[in-house]
């Protein structure tokens, strides 16, 4: 099982942590191991390595298909249910490893940086691009998105991921971060959703 993710994939989100409206002309790819993935509402520790470590509320889609250079019009045969996740991120650190342009790994990819929640088969959803989702914390909206925002849609960036890696049953595709990251706290209790339901439910320690 692989985890992909996409980077500055809302303009909104790439103007708030570069202070420019940045929009790349190709998905910005990145991966995490399995031993990201952090499920079933267990709690989330914050690592000792880092003072800053955010949270990216992000749509997350599950492959269900084997594929490799993928056209874009065929991509949605190959996701069947759709979840809120969080990517979480070693800021502090991805600083100073992009300011010493050097990979992420270490702030993206350390254990339990990838959760996710329930996933809800698409077909019980709106097309995938009319997808709205959010993040709560203690009971506030701390993020909002809508996944018309993203700047590389889900079909066009799995028919690009799938020119480099071969797609597997069970590989999931963090699809970007709107507006609106912060910093995780020991104590928060976070929960996600998609429209109105609830699919992500966990607490930092």
């Amino acid at each position: 099982m692989k985890i992909i993710a996409v980077g500055m994939n809302y303009a909104e989100h790439n103007k708030e942590l570069d202070g420019t409206l940045y929009k790349p002309e190709e998905p910005v790819i990145f991966t995490k191991p399995d031993s990201a993935l952090l499920k079933d509402g267990k709690p989330f520790f914050i690592p000792d390595f880092t003072q800053q470590c955010d949270y990216e509320t992000e749509l997350v889609v599950r492959i269900c298909r084997l594929g490799k250079n993928i056209a874009p019009r065929f991509a949605h045969r190959y996701y069947d249910a759709v979840t809120v996740g969080i990517d979480f991120t070693a800021r502090d650190m991805q600083r100073k490893f992009r300011k010493d342009g050097l990979p992420w790994e270490l702030c993206k990819g350390f254990d339990g940086s990838a959760v996710i929640g329930d996933f809800i088969a698409k077909e019980e959803l709106p097309a995938i691009q009319e997808i709205p989702f959010r993040l709560d914390i203690n009971g506030e909206t701390v993020q909002q998105g809508y996944s018309g925002d993203m700047i590389h849609s889900v079909d066009d960036i799995i028919a690009y991921v799938s020119r480099f890696f071969t797609l597997k049953i069970g590989d999931l595709l963090f699809t970007g971060t709107p507006v609106g990251v912060g910093t995780a706290e020991i104590g928060q209790h976070l929960q996600g959703y998609i429209q109105d339901r609830k699919v992500l439910d966990f607490n930092v320690r």
